[in-house]
């Protein structure tokens, strides 16, 4: 009882933590505004201030996509170290993002018109991450070996590398500068009428997610005793694909690849909670992962005067360091 109530605790000060950064995230940019300026901007527009516009049109939909994107990938991530048992699989390790990535490119790279149209850009993301998980999980069918996997996924993640090269080098110049800014990864991409569309796929993603904690809870301990107790396990495997498929598609298609958040943070809530309880987990990587996210983004809006900081190589810088001690942890 006494640790449950602690659990929660830590649960209620992330959450609180996370309606803090949002309101600083509103707050900060390079135009200054105050608290009345939000309130206004939200319960008593004018219509034509101008920075009440910048908070609703632009600073708005950058927090609530940091909120999203970094709950989405956590939640990715715990859900492949389950399926996996391997506290260092996730979407990006095991080369799920390199598969959305790929299709990205060949999309935005082929120069034809309708994959840079959002649908087009979502489709290709989406297509590419679920082909690329089910690629995965043939493979995991033969490599046992936990590194092994983990190896797998680096060389294809290098090889989709590769093929991402030649592909740019033989590029026209504009459709090349739109994929290395979205390669780079950004916040700042999303519209406020995007916000809607992304907040109930990642709410469709969550709810199919707690229909299968109690199989995820039985999986911990093996496929063999989750066969026992009734469950199917190729259904339970492929609505792990596609969830994971779904939000790792969905955040890379408007915010580009992002790194170290899907293995870093599930690894983090596991140390801090110490339970298999996966509904518990799900809380705990929905919080922690926005609240990691939109802890980057302000710091991105800090240091915007002095540098310009992408996404992905802030969480890189964040996440790495922390993994490298997980790594070190685990081969101990």
């Amino acid at each position: 009882m006494k640790s449950s109530n602690s659990y929660r605790v830590r649960l209620l000060i992330v959450f609180l933590g996370i309606l803090l950064f949002s309101f600083l995230g509103l707050l900060i940019g390079d135009i200054p505004t105050d608290k009345m300026d939000v309130y206004n901007a939200f319960f008593n527009p004018s219509g034509d201030n101008m920075v009440e516009l910048i908070i609703k049109e632009i600073r708005f939909p950058r927090v609530s996509i940091a909120i999203i994107s970094g709950a989405a990938l956590a939640i990715a991530g715990m859900l492949m170290q389950t399926l996996f048992h391997n506290p260092l699989a996730g979407p990006y390790v095991l080369g799920i993002n390199s598969g959305a990535s790929l299709m990205v490119a060949l999309g935005l790279l082929s120069g034809i018109g309708f994959f840079n149209t959002e649908l087009g850009l979502i489709g290709s993301a989406l297509f590419g991450s679920f082909v690329f998980g089910l690629l995965i999980l043939f493979t995991a069918s033969f490599l046992r070996n936990q590194i092994g996997l983990l190896l797998f996924g680096v060389m294809l993640g290098s090889f989709v590398a590769a093929i991402i090269t030649i592909l740019e080098a033989s590029s026209q110049a504009e459709a090349l500068k739109a994929f290395a800014l979205w390669s780079m990864g950004s916040l700042n991409a999303v519209t406020l009428e995007q916000v809607p569309l992304i907040a109930l796929v990642f709410t469709l993603g969550c709810v199919t997610t707690l229909f299968i904690v109690k199989p995820l809870n039985v999986l911990v301990l093996g496929e063999d005793e989750c066969r026992l107790m009734g469950y199917n396990i190729k259904r339970l495997r492929l609505s792990i694909v596609f969830i994971t498929a779904l939000f790792t598609g969905l955040i890379t298609a408007y915010c580009g690849p992002i790194a170290f958040v899907g293995l870093a943070v599930p690894n983090l809530t596991r140390i801090l909670f110490k339970t298999q309880n996966h509904l518990m987990l799900l809380i705990a990587n929905l919080l922690f992962g926005a609240f990691f996210m939109l802890s980057c983004d302000l710091l991105i809006q800090l240091f915007s005067g002095t540098i310009l900081i992408p996404i992905n190589a802030l969480t890189s810088l964040l996440g790495a360091p922390f993994v490298i001690y997980i790594l070190i942890r685990k081969l101990r």
